[in-house]
Order: structure tokens, then C-alpha cells, then sequence
């Protein structure tokens, strides 16, 4: 796992809960502080040497921010990779192509472009997979086998990533987004701000919980809600003259072109 943050500690954590990943796992964090944290949680060993850390793995996890991209090929680059291409470098980096790894990596290797979001920290995390010119269908098995320890996974081709980036990669934000703002508007309403929390996160995560079980569709649920003339159909009134959908519609499309912008610009 090269990269001790949020994301990588999450994963590092689902794998060994679900028992599939051993103590044998390591993690390349450069920073002592944290280094330490995740040593102590995990007893797992923590090293600040990538080269190190990828002799005779079988998944090379880089979960580290785009930016911090180069340094990681670079320490890729001088280490000693299996030439038997039974290895495979997973890469949980937005906006990276798989081409760009494997212009860097030794000729054939195989690399998988992951695309999770923030909820796999508590373990229901959406990732969607994609895979590179090299990648075989075991590969992908195992891939996905180590995202289904923090949720669920879908298997996309390269060519679709920048748009599962900007529904599930991003999707977080514009739900924590709605969430304040109802918030908010209970507060306005004369509830406290504890009481407007409780109601607005469990609403959320019940219809959330009520979508995934019930098999009926978002459209069918709301409409069950919405009686003729009630409250719930003067409120939809409202988010429709606002134009929620074309914004949503707007938004996503925003998401999706920066995520292409920033495949170009790192190339």
C-alpha cells in the first residue's frame, strides 16, 4: 500500500478485517508521525522506501493524491518488479490513465485504475474498476476482491472513468452538500441544530437503506411520498422550479470534464 492516508488506511483496515490480506501487508508512508500511527494500529510494517515495500507483492496499491504521482513512479521505476507479470499495480489516483503507468512500469505489466469514494471508511465504499491494456480477467478478480472488503465494486472501461468520477468519485460531496443545506433550512424553521442533524442524517440514511432493499426505483419511492397537493408535492414544486435537475446535470458534466483535463495534464 504506497500511501498512508485516509483512503489507504481504510483499505489496509478492510483488508485485514475481512482476513484477506495477512500481517504480511506493507504500507509506504514517508511521514514518522503517521508512520507510527498505522504501525500501532495495524502491526503491520510500515516503510518509507517504495522500492522496498513492492519487492515480491502480488497488488502494488498507490493510493497517494495526483500530485504526488511522479515521485511515486519514479521510486516505481528504480525498484525491482516481478518479470513474471504475475504482479499488479492498482492505482486509486483520479484522473490518471493506466498509460501513463504503463509508460513508466517494465513492458506488459499490468495495471487497474480504481475510482473509490470517502465511504469506504466505514466500509461501504462504491469503487468502480477499469482495466488496463495488460490486464487479464484474474487480475481483475483480485482487484476486486480486495475493494468488496470496504463495499461494493463495478467493472467499467477506461474510457467511462472520468464520468464514474464526477457520479460516485464526487457523488459524496454533493450529498454532505444537500445535508447542510437541510440543515440549515430546519434551523431556519425554528429546530435546533442538533435536532435538524438527527432528523436530516437519519432521513438520509434510511431512505438510502429503503432505495437499496425495496427494489423499486428513486422515481417510484419519491412518488409514494408525494401525495396530490400535500407537503412533500409544494416542496418538489419548489426543487423543480429551482431547476435541481439541470444543476445536477450541470454539475456532473463540470466534474467529469475536470477529471478529463487533469488525465491531459499529467500525461
Amino acid at each position: 500500500m504506497i500511501g498512508g492516508g485516509r483512503i489507504g488506511e481504510a483499505l489496509v483496515a478492510g483488508l485485514l478485517e475481512s482476513g484477506r490480506a495477512s500481517k504480511d501487508l506493507v504500507v509506504v508512508e514517508p511521514v514518522p508521525a503517521r508512520a507510527d500511527v498505522l504501525a500501532q494500529r495495524f502491526g503491520s510494517r510500515v516503510t518509507d522506501s517504495v522500492s522496498d515495500a513492492v519487492v515480491g507483492a502480488d497488488l502494488i496499491v498507490v493510493a497517494v493524491k495526483p500530485h504526488d504521482m511522479d515521485g511515486v513512479l519514479t521510486e516505481l521505476g528504480k525498484a525491482e518488479l516481478g518479470d513474471d507479470r504475475d504482479q499488479v499495480l492498482v492505482s486509486l489516483a483520479a484522473g490518471i490513465p493506466t498509460g501513463r503507468f504503463e509508460a513508466k512500469l517494465p513492458a506488459g505489466f499490468p495495471v487497474v485504475r480504481v475510482m473509490p469514494n470517502t465511504p469506504m471508511l466505514v466500509g461501504q465504499g462504491m469503487s468502480a474498476i477499469a482495466p488496463g491494456r495488460y490486464a487479464r480477467p484474474e487480475h481483475l478478480r483480485m482487484v476486486t476482491e480486495m475493494l468488496e472488503s470496504v463495499g461494493k465494486v463495478v467493472t467499467v472501461a477506461e474510457a467511462q472513468m472520468d464520468a464514474v468520477t464526477a457520479v460516485s468519485g464526487s457523488g459524496p460531496a454533493y450529498f454532505f452538500l444537500i445535508v447542510e443545506a437541510m440543515i440549515d433550512a430546519g434551523i431556519g424553521l425554528g429546530l435546533t441544530r442538533d435536532v435538524a442533524s438527527q432528523l436530516v442524517v437519519q432521513t438520509m440514511l434510511g431512505a438510502a437503506a429503503l432505495l437499496d432493499e425495496s427494489g423499486q426505483s428513486a422515481a417510484e419511492l419519491r412518488a409514494a411520498v408525494t401525495s396530490p397537493a400535500g407537503t412533500t408535492a409544494a416542496a418538489v414544486r419548489e426543487l423543480e422550479r429551482g431547476a435541481v435537475r439541470a444543476v445536477f446535470h450541470d454539475a456532473l458534466h463540470a466534474a467529469k470534464d475536470r477529471s478529463a483535463e487533469m488525465g491531459v495534464t499529467s500525461d
